[in-house]
């Protein structure tokens, strides 16, 4: 089942809502303002819908609220650039810097602050809507006219499936991911201290007081960063006061559609959700700069670790590190990644 409804009107013009649902009730609202994810209706053990993803009760706060990035496609380059600068063939190229001296999640006026071209589709897997958009050449800086899409889809066994394709005319970087927020026990329900992870991940990049990486992975084996087996979040945060803002270089059998890059679960809600992705990093946040400012959904305000990001994606600051997966895209050439989240009662 599908339904589009009106939203928000902006300066950029009308934005909608595309609700997603499968026979059972499982689905997603999304709005064409950033391909934002907003609100994601899983059962709990007792049958009861849960929104587990962190957003706003008045839509037009995602507008006013859009570099706190709630359930946001994020690119044209996701996560940090060192300095807001890189070179492709010897040309540098200079990025708006807006995290300190770099340049995060692809700058002021990154994916996540743009109304998309949307269309409902029908695929194999379930119900879909196609999002899409011309980054210009020179858009916050980044080379070449950019045509991406984002395919979000609900399917008949409660996973939503996200499909990012891009394409360019010219030589860029590109690395593209979503930022939504999860509470597994449901948005405004507390924090996730007692929610338990594991993620598949032998290794980490460690990275400077500014987060940025670098240029090596260090294996995780005896530190406060080995989640590979499951671990309460509460007795991480013991070891980290600011908890998890890391990306993990995840296992090669992860990189697709069998074996799980992490796995998420709360014992207060009977919900287990999966994570899968054809990326070879995932980036967990755990929430440490919610500090209480924004209003979140069903009257609260956001306050440390009450949501918690997996950003399937390719490593930050990779365009400045030889030695990490490329992320420059080549005309001719199709970037394609995708993740998918899977819930299931544990």
């Amino acid at each position: 089942m599908t339904i589009i409804e009106n939203f928000f009107n902006g300066p950029q013009g009308d934005a909608s809502l595309i609700k997603l649902r499968n026979e059972a009730g499982f689905g997603a609202d999304i709005t064409n303002f950033g391909a934002t994810l907003v609100s994601l209706f899983v059962p709990d053990r007792n049958g009861r819908m849960r929104d587990v993803v962190l957003g706003y009760d008045r839509p037009a706060d995602y507008l006013d609220n859009s570099a706190a990035y709630m359930g946001a496609t994020i690119g044209r380059y996701a996560n940090r650039i060192a300095n807001g600068t890189f070179e492709i063939d010897g040309e540098e190229y200079h990025l708006p810097l807006n995290d300190h001296d770099n340049t995060l999640h692809g700058g002021f006026k990154g994916f996540h602050s743009f109304i998309w071209e949307s269309e409902v589709i029908e695929t194999a897997k379930g119900s879909a809507v196609k999002f899409s958009r011309l980054s210009p050449d020179g858009e916050e800086g980044f080379p070449g006219n950019l045509r991406v899409e984002v395919t979000y889809t609900v399917t008949p066994d409660n996973a939503l499936c996200l499909n990012y394709i891009a394409e360019t005319d010219y030589p860029t970087v590109v690395n593209l991911t979503n930022h939504s927020y999860f509470n597994l026990d449901g948005a405004g329900n507390g924090n996730i201290k007692e929610h338990e992870i594991l993620i598949n991940a032998d290794s980490y990049t460690p990275v400077n007081e500014l987060l940025i990486p670098f240029n090596t992975e260090k294996s995780v084996e005896n530190t406060a960063f080995d989640l590979r087996e499951w671990t309460q979040l509460s007795t991480a945060f013991a070891r980290l006061d600011k908890g998890f803002d890391n990306n993990y270089v995840l296992r090669e059998a992860c990189h697709g559609a069998h074996v799980p890059a992490a796995l998420v679960r709360s014992a207060e809600s009977g919900i287990e959700m999966e994570v899968f992705t054809t990326e070879p990093g995932i980036q967990l946040y755990t929430g440490f700069f919610l500090d209480g400012s924004i209003n979140g959904k069903y009257g609260c305000k956001y306050q440390q670790f009450e949501g918690l990001c997996l950003e399937a994606q390719h490593y930050p600051d990779a365009p400045n590190k030889p030695d990490f997966p490329s992320t420059l895209l080549l005309p001719g050439k199709k970037y394609s990644q995708t993740t998918t989240y899977r819930f299931k009662l544990s």
